[in-house]
């Protein structure tokens, strides 16, 4: 298979989704081999009563950008998050983030994955690590990989 295509397929499948379309709808992704990158610009929707973004926003982006750093070199089945941890540095509370991930390790149906969490100034406010296997789910156009 195309690795461009792949990836580009990938992406489509992210964007497309209804959490992203429907919730989060500045998303942006772009997937490399072993490395993905995931944007949000933030709104005054996901803050917390304190006024700054609710940790489940760091989370979501940087498991996003674990998750498809991990799924970028998988070409037959969905690999799915099977643990994810985040240490949270710095509260945020408007602009644009970026995380960025890196697959770490990868055995036959378990990957590991590292992602950090920057503000648009460029420092870093979050970072996390995962666990990922293959699932029994095949990349098809049924889940939206077109």
């Amino acid at each position: 298979m195309d690795k461009i295509n792949h990836y580009k397929k990938l992406e489509n499948m992210y964007l497309k989704a209804n959490i992203n379309t429907d919730l989060y709808s500045t998303t942006t992704v772009k997937i490399e081999e072993g490395y993905s990158e995931v944007g949000l610009t933030i709104s005054k929707k996901y803050f917390h009563a304190l006024g700054a973004i609710h940790g489940s926003i760091y989370f979501k982006l940087l498991d996003d950008a674990s998750f498809w750093s991990v799924n970028s070199v998988v070409h037959d089945y969905f690999c799915l998050t099977t643990s994810f941890n985040i240490q949270l540095l710095k509260p945020v509370s408007s602009g644009k983030l970026l995380a960025k991930g890196k697959l770490k390790f990868k055995s036959k149906n378990i990957f590991h994955a590292k992602s950090y969490l920057y503000n648009e100034d460029g420092d870093e406010i979050a970072f996390g690590t995962g666990s990922f296997c293959k699932s029994k789910i095949l990349l098809s156009s049924d889940i939206g990989y077109i």
